[in-house]
């Protein structure tokens, strides 16, 4: 018996190997590495598979969420409220954009995602923004947000990159946000062969401000209106995203599908709280994350059994060296906090099998006892 990893990129990769090969030789040919038909091609697949009219591609994930706020004008002296459960980058993003991240706690609720109350409570004068996180593969609660941001007259910038194909009460997640930011990082549910990301939006003004600030600044070359920066997809990644699109409805019915394998798995398993969906989600499974006791422990003998787990997050953003600048101490955000120390993400991806799946939960099982 091999290892179980916790993603399979190899499995993925053998379903559109042929497909992107075709697709780089002929960028290979016409030495166009950069945009060009490829990316246009990709940018209008996406924005009709999100349901919404535009999609700028960008380099990756973090410079997604960056172009979005500044599109919006955001910048310094301004706050975006964003929840401490989630990866850095969306702290990051707001820095890099010129505002102050706002953390609030996660909700109590095993979604562990962004708590509504405390996102009203933290509203300032100088907040002009919310930057919701759709976590684990789940959309944010959208819908009790948007009456908080209309009491300031700001926006609602979605952190997407983990709810590819994800709807809330039945739309897609991406047209419930003024604008939502995605990575396709290798290992999201649409993941390129390096990094990629993606803004998108309803408004041709954003999206027109997005790509310029993607392009230095600049709607034709030279003609630099803003400041901007060097953001651009390239047509090789763009290439392996359009052959993924394709099947990504599919692979996100095949991850549900394992997720449920696992509920009925671990339902016997009292030590392990398994993850929620809200009401009105359907979730896309990007991770399955499970509360454990003694986490760090059970994690050592899952890998020495040979089970790829691993861990999202171990570390609040509020607790990491580059954020101790908020002034967030220990204990700021107590349900982020013991989250962080008690959740494991366990295999899971659209070619795992039930038999992986229940090595996974025996292995959990022997380790938990």
């Amino acid at each position: 018996m091999g290892s179980i990893p916790l993603v399979d990129l190899s499995a993925q990769h053998e379903a559109v190997a042929d497909e992107v090969a075709d697709g780089w030789q002929e960028v290979l040919n016409r030495t166009a590495f950069v945009g060009g038909a490829p990316v246009k091609a990709f940018e209008r697949e996406f924005a009709d598979f999100s349901g919404i009219q535009h999609c700028v591609g960008v380099a990756n994930g973090t410079d997604a969420i960056e172009i979005a706020l500044r599109a919006l004008g955001i910048g310094a002296g301004d706050e975006c409220i964003l929840p401490a459960n989630t990866f850095i980058a969306t702290a990051e993003a707001v820095a890099r954009a010129g505002a102050t991240p706002v953390l609030v706690d996660c909700a109590d609720d095993d979604s562990y995602l962004i708590d509504v109350d405390a996102v009203a409570a933290a509203v300032t004068p100088a907040t002009r923004a919310i930057v919701p996180v759709h976590l684990y593969g789940q959309a944010a609660p959208l819908e009790q947000l948007r009456p908080i941001a209309e009491t300031f007259g700001g926006w609602i910038v979605a952190d997407a990159a983990q709810a590819q194909g994800a709807r809330r009460n039945g739309s897609p997640v991406s047209v419930l946000a003024d604008v939502a930011a995605t990575s396709f990082y290798p290992g999201k549910n649409l993941g390129a062969y390096g990094d990629a990301g993606a803004v998108l939006t309803g408004s041709a003004d954003l999206a027109e401000r997005a790509r310029m600030i993607s392009d230095h600044g600049a709607r034709r070359k030279y003609q630099h209106e803003v400041f901007g920066f060097n953001s651009r997809m390239d047509a090789l990644q763009a290439v392996v995203l359009s052959a993924k699109l394709r099947r990504l409805a599919q692979w996100n019915a095949r991850r549900r599908a394992a997720a449920d394998r696992y509920q009925d798995l671990l339902a016997g398993l009292d030590e392990v709280i398994t993850p929620r969906t809200l009401p009105g989600n359907e979730h896309v499974w990007h991770l399955y994350v499970v509360r454990v006791p003694n986490r760090d422990q059970v994690l050592k003998e899952l890998q020495a059994a040979g089970i790829g787990a691993g861990i999202h997050y171990p570390v609040p953003i509020h607790l990491a060296p580059a954020f101790a600048g908020l002034g967030c101490p220990e204990g700021s955000f107590p349900v982020t906090e013991q989250a962080a120390g008690q959740l494991l993400s366990l295999p899971l991806f659209a070619e795992i099998t039930a038999g992986q799946q229940a090595r996974v939960a025996d292995a959990l099982t022997s380790a938990l006892r």
